[in-house]
């Protein structure tokens, strides 16, 4: 599937975002998210210092440092979504299932 996915990253908006993540994860609004221990994507439970914050659509993909946009997420599932979009996820998913099949 990666080869189908193109994008040109905007590194001014990249650093701009990752100042703004860096002010959320110190807020309690994020401590209290983290303290909750489950990862948004595989619903598993972790300590709070085993998530991370991820962004739904990634900084990269010009997604934005906001409330709405940022998940707790163990680093497995963070590892394999990347510069996924939720879209994106699932088409890997399916093509992942299909492959299985095979």
């Amino acid at each position: 599937m990666d080869n189908w996915i193109y994008f040109q990253k905007d590194e001014a908006h990249v650093k701009r975002e990752r100042v703004k993540a860096r002010e959320l994860r110190a807020g309690a609004w994020w401590r209290a998210r983290v303290a909750e221990g489950v990862c948004h994507y595989c619903g598993k439970k972790f300590a709070p210092d085993e998530l991370t914050m991820d962004h739904i659509v990634p900084v990269a993909r010009g997604g934005r440092s906001v409330k709405g946009n940022v998940v707790p997420s163990c680093s497995a599932c963070n590892k394999s979504k990347r510069a996924l979009t939720p879209a994106e996820m699932i088409l890997n998913e399916l093509e992942m299932e299909d492959e299985a099949r095979q």
